[in-house]
């Protein structure tokens, strides 16, 4: 519910409450029977419920919304701080990466691909980002495997991220 509805609906209820107690003070020294009164009190009650129910809730998602915000704000800056913070192991990590492609003496193309695949990206999604076809991409992540002598993107991927897991326990 919007933030001008929530206004009006309550505007509205107090108008209720209010025309109600008129009406209940014009019954009350006009001698109208006290079951009217009372089924009129009950509506008048209920319609200041209503707006307590609503100013309450406005508030309360006012408060969530402070607290998750700032929540977001802590986060977007833990998350700036990860990455000022790791952006020279990762620079490092490339260089090393690029370095050994190198040596197995891979073409400016396959790197690309190799980059990809340690992405985790499939052969699919290789062609589409490289504009290319599925076949093409095939034929440079054999050409990747063979100058490498590993034996696919597993090996591929162990080679270079092996040793930056935790040993198992």
């Amino acid at each position: 519910m919007e933030r001008n509805e929530r206004w009006t609906i309550a505007a509205i209820l107090v108008f209720i409450a209010a025309l109600t107690s008129v009406d209940i003070y014009k019954d009350y020294f006009s001698g109208v029977a006290s079951w009217h009164i009372t089924i009129e009190s009950i509506v008048a009650l209920t319609a200041l419920a209503g707006v307590y129910y609503l100013i309450k809730s406005r508030y309360s998602i006012q408060h969530n919304l402070a607290r998750e915000q700032k929540f977001s704000n802590e986060l977007n800056i833990e998350a700036q701080k990860w990455k000022r913070v790791s952006k020279t192991y990762i620079d490092g990590l490339s260089l090393e990466i690029n370095k050994q492609l190198d040596k197995w003496e891979l073409t400016e193309a396959e790197k690309r691909v190799a980059f990809l695949l340690l992405k985790g990206l499939s052969i699919k999604e290789i062609a589409r980002l490289r504009n290319t076809s599925e076949k093409t991409v095939r034929t440079q992540t054999n050409s990747i495997y063979s100058k490498s002598g590993l034996s696919g993107r597993s090996e591929l991927s162990a080679f270079f991220l092996e040793d930056l897991l935790l040993p198992k326990m």
